[in-house]
């Protein structure tokens, strides 16, 4: 009976040896999984059924239980869950490609030279629209105006919008079209002239004047620019945004897409706060699909600092103005009120200081505590040192862009001088204070590869390395926590954590694989990083290698 322990041992050995194995859909081996998990825990396989994970660990656990129609050697390389955009603007993104490209231009006559050759290339287009100057970039600063654009383009509407799509400047065609001829009072806007006769340029709500102008792409036209769009994210390995404030109209547009199988990636949508929305979507209910989900409103508190439209406690550093807010406080109190009263999430987009002080104090009076509404601040960008203990105190997710540092940080300091600096892209002090960041882009504003705010979180430098030491480098984050910030933190701010945002069972099989590790890659290799391959619900949507 002494070998009883032994012969048992034997037994079992043979008996799990001769056990059929489990069919799953897919089996992915000789890798390195960085699970995400809550113990940041790694694996060499997992499997896959039915479009969720199903098993997590060693390549000899995972391929001796389970047998797999389809198996991937991922040789290797380093596997993440799928990326997850937390504030994205999926519409802009996709007009932007179809519009004329000003990104990096560095001055005004070279975005007049850009819309010509487009025009060239584009000889029947009714309107001429671009998107992504940048006067910051410019050795004459100053806002663009519509004379030069009257003379390069008298007989047709010309709408170029500026890199943070909280200005634009339209020459007199275009003002024609709007019958803007003079300058009106608006609120949370300006219409720029003098002498009560506009000069083109327009800021945040005057935006809206020409806007409702410009004729909108038909459906078909729509889902051939979101196609390709689809393909650029998948190619870069985002499997989920967060579709940062949409109209009824394109809310609509995404349902069917969706409902037509036309869109593989994952949509948290939020629905552009007004009033009327707000009611007619909260008597509507939620809606949500396995792909699509639409539960929660974005509401816009001011504009951008870029274009002085950020709403500041104190007059800007280089301009005697405070910038403004795009509603009264009134305003908005009454829209999170309303959704404070029904099972919504409210997201805010806030900028300035005095921003993002109304609105974390407008949150703080309606979230009960001890609550979980998730309610986010989008941005979060410029906060006063006695704000920042509020997002702790009221449970408020900072929701953060790390590549709009990087970007600013040339300009940053002439509009708020250097005292409010330290408050201003502050995201390790945000997330000691909240305990978690949900890291997106804001494409198109800033470019929709995930690698590149991964990089500006980490070394807070730009693509050229600048600067050496990095830009308030007491503010970037760890590679581990940037990683949770783009997948489980970012599936967290959505109430997804549950469903993804990790690599754990039961959880929808959305992961990418990656050419290098960019927790051990060096910062200087971080951007160039590419993806292999992107999986969704276990099937694959991008690799690399049969491109």
């Amino acid at each position: 009976m002494r070998n009883f322990p032994v012969i048992l041992f034997l037994f079992s050995m043979i008996f799990l040896a001769c056990s059929p194995q489990e069919k799953v859909d897919l089996i992915v081996y000789n890798a390195q999984v960085y699970t995400v998990d809550s113990t940041f825990s790694t694996a060499q396989a997992f499997a896959v059924r039915d479009g969720k994970f199903i098993a997590i660990g060693s390549d000899d656990e995972i391929q001796r239980k389970y047998k797999a129609k389809e198996k991937i050697d991922a040789d290797g390389k380093a596997i993440y869950p799928g990326f997850y955009d937390a504030h994205a603007h999926l519409f802009d993104e996709a007009e932007l490609m179809d519009q004329v490209d000003l990104n990096g231009a560095d001055s005004f006559e070279e975005v007049i030279q850009r819309v010509k050759s487009y025009q060239q290339k584009n000889p029947n287009k009714t309107w001429l629209i671009g998107g992504g100057w940048d006067q910051n970039r410019w050795k004459d600063k100053s806002f663009p105006t519509k004379e030069l654009l009257d003379k390069a383009f008298p007989d047709i509407p010309v709408y170029l919008i500026r890199v943070d799509y909280h200005a634009a400047v339209a020459n007199s065609k275009a003002l024609e079209w709007a019958k803007l001829t003079n300058i009106p009072i608006i609120h949370g806007g300006v219409v720029g002239g003098s002498n009560n006769t506009p000069n083109g340029l327009l800021i945040d709500n005057a935006m809206d004047l020409v806007n409702k102008t410009i004729p909108v792409p038909s459906e078909k036209e729509y889902l051939r620019m979101l196609k390709r769009t689809q393909d650029s994210l998948l190619s870069v390995g985002l499997t989920s945004i967060v579709d940062a404030g949409l109209s009824k109209e394109r809310l609509n547009l995404l349902k069917k897409y969706y409902q037509d199988g036309e869109l593989k990636f994952r949509d948290y949508a939020m629905i552009l706060g007004n009033p009327q929305n707000i009611s007619s979507f909260i008597a509507q209910g939620f809606y949500e699909t396995d792909r699509l989900e639409i539960k929660s409103f974005k509401l816009l508190a001011d504009g951008a600092l870029g274009s002085r439209g950020a709403c500041l406690l104190a007059h800007y550093h280089d301009a005697p103005t405070h910038g403004f807010l795009l509603h009264s406080p009134e305003e908005y109190e009454n829209m999170i009120k309303a959704i404070a009263a029904s099972n919504f999430q409210a997201n805010t987009h806030a900028i300035g200081d005095s921003a993002n002080r109304i609105i974390l104090d407008i949150y703080g009076k309606y979230l009960q505590p001890h609550t979980d509404r998730r309610w986010r601040i989008e941005h979060a960008q410029i906060i006063s040192p006695v704000d920042f203990d509020k997002f702790r105190k009221f449970q408020i997710i900072p929701s953060v862009q790390p590549t709009h540092a990087t970007s600013d940080m040339y300009w940053a300091k002439d509009r708020l001088g250097e005292e409010r600096m330290k408050g201003a892209y502050a995201y390790k002090h945000l997330l000691k204070e909240y305990g978690k960041l949900a890291l997106g882009s804001d494409f198109p504003v800033e470019h929709f590869n995930p690698m590149y705010g991964f990089h500006a979180a980490v070394a807070r430098v730009d693509k050229k390395g600048y600067p050496d030491q990095g830009f308030q480098i007491q503010d970037a984050i760890s590679r581990e926590d940037a990683l949770r910030g783009m997948t489980i933190w970012a599936a967290y701010s959505c109430f997804q954590e549950k469903k993804r945002g990790s690599i754990e069972a039961g959880k929808d099989a959305d992961f990418v694989i990656l050419e290098q590790d960019i927790l051990k890659t060096p910062n200087e290799q971080l951007r160039n990083v590419k993806t292999i391959r992107t999986v969704i619900a276990g099937e694959t949507v991008f690799n690399r290698q049969q491109q």
